[in-house]
């Protein structure tokens, strides 16, 4: 399978970029002009665009995505709606238009009901609308929703759902997994789920 991996330079996107290759899977790294493509592995395709402005030719010949990516910490709330909601969404309406079988959503836990007088508010909203627009876009998709995530490789023990404490921690590379074992798990189509380490 060849999957479009968005943030595939960050802290998460790197690891499922490994992942991918692990499982023989073809990795496609978008990254931007200014991204430190380093810290992926030797010989990965890179496709070059931003999500804040994205060619409509994007996914073309790509059979999945796997939304990995996010505006930071130390963004205000402009950055985090043109990356979080707005870019997330313009690449499901790309990869609509390319016809990719999966759309495998890095989400949050508390997307589901984001509280605006949290701290994570106006993120948790972001993502809470770019969540709800996947679901209504007619593709096949996963939403992985990890409680606080960690730099941990992790030890593939995880539980989702209403078993994961809310103030659980999640490993990232365990989260990269999930991310890859959504592409093609029928138990993950169409599912929505918090998850978290329990390794």
């Amino acid at each position: 399978m060849k999957v479009l991996v968005a943030g595939a330079t960050g802290s998460t996107g790197a690891r499922v970029v490994e992942h991918l290759q692990v499982r023989a899977h073809v990795a496609v790294a978008l990254v931007r002009s200014s991204s430190d493509t380093s810290v992926l592995p030797e010989g990965v395709e890179t496709r070059t665009g931003d999500l804040t402005d994205l060619r409509d030719d994007v996914c073309d010949g790509c059979d999945a995505v796997i939304f990995a990516a996010g505006s930071g910490a130390d963004t205000d709330a402009d950055m985090t709606d043109r990356v979080d909601r707005d870019g997330a969404m313009a690449l499901v309406d790309r990869a609509k238009a390319a016809g990719v079988q999966r759309f495998v959503m890095l989400s949050s836990a508390g997307a589901e009901s984001p509280d605006p007088e949290s701290e994570l508010g106006h993120y948790l909203k972001a993502k809470h609308d770019a969540d709800e627009y996947l679901k209504a876009s007619g593709l096949s998709y996963a939403i992985v929703r990890p409680v606080a995530l960690t730099d941990d490789d992790g030890e593939r023990e995880v539980r989702f759902g209403d078993e994961v404490e809310p103030d659980g921690e999640a490993a990232r590379g365990d989260v990269a997994s999930v991310l890859v074992d959504a592409l093609a798990s029928e138990r993950w189509r169409n599912r929505t789920a918090r998850m978290e380490s329990i390794g």
